[in-house]
């Protein structure tokens, strides 16, 4: 008699930082992969210091999953914004649950979690989102940020490899919530200590002196979606990012 798998929740963490235009679009597009997949959804919204209607967004959705909302009274940056996304969806999950990192704004397509989630079932512990396997598609992207990405993408690989990992700095994953759990105990309050976007390229490479399997999915990146600025900046954010892959490599 085959034992049926014990129903699983995922927990997608939404960073967001002024983005009353899109992040219902998100959590609306997160309901509907959830009933066509039976995925167990669970948001939890990182409100970063927004100037517009963001957090009441969140606090008005009446949809089919549960949404948590957390605000911060001031703009913090992401990595605080990831950190205490990652936090609070580690207390909520058990082991056995996924915790997923996505954009909201509305740029990162939910299909991809499916996939991911697939990939965990088949004993992968971290899976990115990645712009450089086969079957991804970028939409909208500017060709200095696709340069400068790829640019990276191969600096990173030769610098710092991860087997299995091309793309390091896309901040679509999934995690084991268990192996998050084991992060943080290993890390304790260093596991997400940077401030600005290189904040994902740390998690990867902390996560990578672990004994963990990594691996990608194909990403469906929809910038043409994005309403509004992007709130990276190019050439700070590159080499800050570089600085501290150079810093990683040697031991600091």
């Amino acid at each position: 008699m085959t034992r049926e798998r014990p129903p699983r929740s995922v927990y997608v963490v939404l960073p967001a930082y002024n983005e009353a235009g899109n992040v219902g679009a998100v959590l609306k597009a997160l309901e509907r992969t959830g009933v066509e997949t039976g995925i167990q959804f669970h948001a939890i919204v990182v409100d970063d210091g927004s100037s517009d209607p963001t957090a009441e967004i969140v606090r008005k959705y009446k949809g089919r999953i549960p949404c948590t909302l957390l605000v911060h009274a001031f703009n913090r940056g992401l990595g605080a914004t990831i950190r205490d996304g990652l936090l609070k969806a580690i207390e909520q999950a058990d082991d056995g649950d996924v915790i997923v990192t996505m954009d909201a704004d509305d740029t990162h397509t939910p299909g991809a979690i499916v996939d991911m989630v697939a990939k965990i079932d088949q004993g992968y512990d971290v899976l990115i989102a990645s712009r450089y396997q086969k079957g991804s598609l970028c939409v909208g992207v500017p060709w200095l940020r696709r340069f400068v990405s790829y640019a990276g993408s191969l600096l990173f690989r030769a610098v710092h490899p991860v087997p299995g990992v091309r793309d390091f700095t896309c901040g679509y994953r999934a995690y084991r919530a268990a192996v998050l759990r084991q992060a943080l105990k290993r890390y304790r309050r260093e596991f997400i200590d940077q401030d600005g976007f290189q904040c994902m390229v740390d998690i990867l490479l902390k996560l990578s002196r672990m004994k963990l399997r990594f691996g990608e999915v194909p990403l469906v990146l929809r910038y043409d979606r994005k309403g509004g600025k992007s709130k990276m900046k190019l050439v700070p954010t590159a080499y800050r990012t570089l600085l501290l892959l150079f810093r990683r490599r040697l031991g600091f």
